[in-house]
């Protein structure tokens, strides 16, 4: 069993003084630890000891730490020419992303270390069951999985593997927090926490440029001014670098066994091939000139026709939300309770296009416009037109959902709009994570939050937008598509059909 990791004199040993490595050891120096920095590379590991104490003299300088802090800190650091790591209480790997070379590590420093040392692995997307199954003691071996860059990204996610000591893991968990991380417990899954909540933003905007709904542009602004994420998934695509991006979902889509809710895009790989990986490249989904992204302007809005506006009542809550709007905003609306023969017919479905909700409700299909409500209508407001909606009816019912000073996106018809598709499967895939008793809901919705920056945690989202929304938009799609990748998750079905908080562990 390993010692408290709030023990004062607590020493760290790094292998891998790179980018991650050195996040690392800032953050252990930062909290009162010792120190040992290690590379394979000759004078990597001063340089690295160098480069730290250079940031903790900044850090003094912009008066976010004492002098004195900073100095003691410092001088925390040590990359000796032949370090030993018998004194440890733990040693952080942060090497190459390579299981032969992690491993062949892991027994090396078998031999070195004291027997109850704890050797963890910064890997990202290797398994640590298998990076611990060359070790004799698998049971000393977890997951201390940070993020980049280290001493901003405030999460640290602590993975067990099959045969991990629970003491290690609680070790690694307080040695997290003392370095000022939330640290989450995951058991060895691929993508751990974080990178496996993140296949239900991105790659689900990938499907739906896929399938033709909208273009990158339309999709962002949607997402970012109707959701309130505060990037778009394609301008993150393009930040990332697409071929990264391409690589991890290829990977996870081959990890999962080629469960269809990773299900990766063909778009993706030809953009790869043609060379438009983002920002590195100079164009990705966008154009960057000197570095700057070129956000193509956004189509004004056609000359709308004076039209009475009537709105379906299926979605009773919805509805009135939507009329309450438009009445606000000095629209006329209809009051009977079928809209007159011409009147602009505007719905409200979870889940279903346009088309196969006037069929379904009995109106009009080239007067019917169809409307998102997930996210209410204070911000962007998205519509989508039937197959044969007519033009002066679509103009009409842009005029009107423009009123007040309104933005509007109008997308393709197609099932569950762009917001809702990609909320939903945000969801329904930290809520498989819960199923899998992965990670708790409470450490989910803290990793999530703060390792992909969503406004809140999946399971808290679902749970204000409404679970039963959120499993009637999956199920709806999964009708109409036909598709497995949107069936609703157990942890979902039940918790929807039940009232119970998707927030809420077993």
């Amino acid at each position: 069993m390993p010692i408290s990791a709030d023990t004062a004199d607590l020493t760290v040993g790094i292998v891998g003084s790179g980018t991650m490595g050195r996040g690392i050891a800032q953050l252990a120096a930062a909290a009162g630890c010792r120190v040992l920095l290690a590379d394979a590379r000759p004078q990597a590991a001063a340089e690295a000891r160098a480069g730290v104490a250079e940031t903790f003299a900044r850090l003094a300088a912009k008066g976010k730490m004492t002098a004195d802090a900073a100095a003691a800190a410092a001088a925390r650091l040590d990359a000796p020419a032949d370090p030993h790591f018998l004194g440890c209480a733990v040693v952080v790997e942060a090497i190459a992303e390579d299981l032969a070379a992690k491993q062949a590590l892991f027994v090396r420093l078998e031999e070195e270390v004291a027997p109850d040392c704890v050797l963890a692995t910064n890997t990202s997307s290797l398994s640590v069951t298998a990076i611990a199954a060359a070790c004799r003691h698998p049971e000393r071996v977890a997951g201390f999985h940070f993020f980049n860059p280290v001493p901003l990204m405030r999460i640290v996610e602590v993975v067990s593997g099959c045969r991990t000591d629970p003491g290690v893991a609680a070790f690694l968990r307080a040695l997290g927090t003392r370095m000022g991380h939330a640290a989450v417990a995951a058991s060895d899954s691929p993508g751990f926490i974080v990178n496996h909540a993140g296949r239900g933003y991105g790659p689900e905007a990938l499907r739906l440029l896929d399938e033709g709904v909208a273009d990158a542009p339309t999709i962002d602004r949607i997402l970012v001014e109707q959701a309130g994420f505060r990037m778009g998934p394609f301008e993150l695509f393009d930040l990332v670098g697409l071929d990264i991006s391409a690589a991890v979902m290829d990977s996870l889509y081959a990890q999962f066994m080629h469960e269809p809710r990773y299900r990766p895009s063909p778009t993706a790989r030809q953009r790869v091939q043609a060379g438009l990986m983002g920002r590195k490249t100079g164009r990705g989904f966008y154009e960057y000139r000197e570095g700057t992204i070129v956000r193509p302007p956004e189509a004004g809005l056609p000359d709308a026709p004076e039209m009475m506006a009537w709105v379906s009542r299926t979605h009773p809550a919805e509805g009135e939300r939507l009329a309450s709007a438009l009445a606000a905003a000095g629209v006329q609306l209809d009051p009977g309770e079928r809209p007159g023969a011409a009147s602009l017919c505007l719905t409200t479905p979870l889940g279903a296009d346009a088309t196969t909700t006037a069929l379904a409700e009995g109106l009009d299909p080239r007067h019917t416009l169809a409307v998102d409500p997930l996210f209410g209508f204070e911000g962007r407001r998205v519509a989508m037109p039937t197959l044969v909606t007519a033009p002066a009816f679509r103009d009409a019912g842009l005029g009107v959902l423009a009123r007040a000073g309104h933005t509007v996106s109008l997308i393709r018809d197609s099932a569950g709009f762009v917001a809702q598709r990609v909320l939903a499967m945000i969801v329904n895939i930290a809520c498989e994570i819960a199923h899998r008793r992965i990670a708790t809901p409470a450490d989910i919705d803290r990793a999530v939050a703060l390792g992909l920056g969503y406004p809140q945690g999946p399971l808290a989202w679902g749970d204000a937008l409404g679970a039963g929304r959120i499993r009637e938009v999956l199920e709806t799609v999964h009708r109409l598509t036909g598709d497995p990748r949107y069936r609703p998750s157990p942890w979902l079905r039940r918790r929807a059909g039940l009232g119970v908080p998707l927030t809420t562990p077993e």
